[in-house]
């Protein structure tokens, strides 16, 4: 795995962890509701932009995307 890969699986975790102590729920349902609303994939296509922002900002950003998918976290 490259130092890259490895950054940003580590950010991805720590995103989701912070995301789900945010909303009070657990990691998994967290990672569950962000894979079903495509948090994850706007993770996934901004994390250029997303890991330089803080976390809040993040969590944030993915909030809004989730919420445009259907998601009812707020």
């Amino acid at each position: 795995m490259s130092r890259e890969e490895s950054n940003k699986l580590k950010y991805t975790i720590a995103l989701i962890a912070e995301f789900a102590n945010h909303f009070g729920i657990g990691e998994k349902q967290a990672y569950n509701y962000l894979l079903r609303f495509k948090g994850i994939a706007h993770l996934f296509a901004y994390y250029d932009v997303l890991h330089t922002l803080s976390f809040n900002d993040a969590i944030e950003a993915m909030t809004l995307v989730c919420k445009q998918n259907g998601g009812g976290l707020q």
